[in-house]
C-alpha cells in the first residue's frame, strides 16, 4: 500500500465517524480540504490513544510513539501516513509533542470542571497553535474553547467514563459544558467549522437525541462558523 493510499484510509476512517464533515467542508477552500481532514484525523488518533480502551498502557505507548513522530516532523522526518499531508506544513510540531503528557494525564476522571479545564489547557494551547500555523489564521482559537471542545469529544466518545466522579450524569455534564462554551468565533476556518459540529452533537446528546447531525443542520452550522 502506498503512503497516499494509507493516508486516504486514515481519513476515510475519520469521515466514517464524522459524516457531517463531508457536507461541512464545502466551506473550506478546496486546496485545504485534504489538510483539514488529515489534521482532524490526527487529533482523533491522539484522543483515541489517550482515552480509548479499558487498559491505559497501549494508549500510553502510542502517545509516546506519537511524541517521537511529531518531534521528527519538525526536523523533516516522518513515518506515519498522515505526515504526507501534515509534516511539510510550518507548524509547531515540537510544541505539540511536548504537550502530549498533558493529554495522557487527562485520562484520569476530573474532580470537577475546573480540574478538567486545567488538565487539558496545555494540550489545547498546543492544538490551537498548530491549527493557526496550518491554516494561516490571524489568531489562534481560545484555549478554553478548545478544551471544552476536547471534553465534549471525550464525552461523545465514551459517555460512561468522561464525567467527573460524584458529579453530574452524562447529559448533565453535557449541559454544563455547553453553558461554558460560546459559539466558535476565532481561530481557523476549518477549526471553527469542526468546533461547530462538535458543539451541535453535544447539544443533541444533551437533549437525548442521536448525536450525529442531520445534513441540513450540519450545513447551516458550518456556514455560520465559516463566515465569522
Amino acid at each position: 500500500m502506498s503512503d497516499r493510499e494509507a493516508l486516504q484510509g486514515f481519513t476515510d476512517k475519520w469521515l466514517a465517524q464524522w459524516p457531517e464533515w463531508a457536507v461541512a467542508e464545502v466551506f473550506v477552500p478546496p486546496e485545504r480540504r485534504e489538510l483539514a481532514r488529515a489534521w482532524f484525523c490526527l487529533r482523533d488518533e491522539l484522543a483515541e490513544a489517550a482515552w480509548g480502551g479499558d487498559d491505559p498502557r497501549p494508549g500510553e505507548a502510542k502517545l509516546g510513539w506519537w511524541a517521537e513522530e511529531l518531534d521528527g516532523w519538525s526536523r523533516g522526518a516522518r513515518r506515519h501516513p498522515l505526515g504526507l499531508a501534515l509534516q511539510p506544513m510550518p507548524a509547531p510540531w515540537t510544541n505539540l509533542a511536548a504537550c502530549l503528557p498533558a493529554l495522557r494525564a487527562s485520562r484520569e476522571r476530573p474532580r470537577d470542571l475546573d480540574a478538567a479545564l486545567f488538565a487539558l489547557e496545555p494540550y489545547a494551547e498546543a492544538l490551537a497553535g498548530v491549527a493557526q500555523g496550518l491554516f494561516d489564521a490571524q489568531m489562534p482559537a481560545p484555549s478554553r474553547s478548545v478544551v471544552i471542545s476536547l471534553l465534549a469529544e471525550r464525552l461523545l466518545r465514551n459517555p460512561d467514563h468522561a464525567t467527573p466522579l460524584g458529579d453530574l450524569d452524562a447529559r448533565g455534564w453535557a449541559n454544563k459544558l455547553l453553558r461554558q462554551w460560546p459559539p466558535p468565533g476565532q481561530g481557523s476556518c476549518p477549526g471553527r467549522i469542526h468546533a461547530a459540529l462538535v458543539r451541535g452533537r453535544l447539544q443533541r446528546f444533551a437533549a437525548g437525541k442521536p448525536p450525529v447531525l442531520p445534513r441540513l443542520s450540519a450545513l447551516a452550522r458550518a456556514w455560520r462558523a465559516a463566515r465569522k
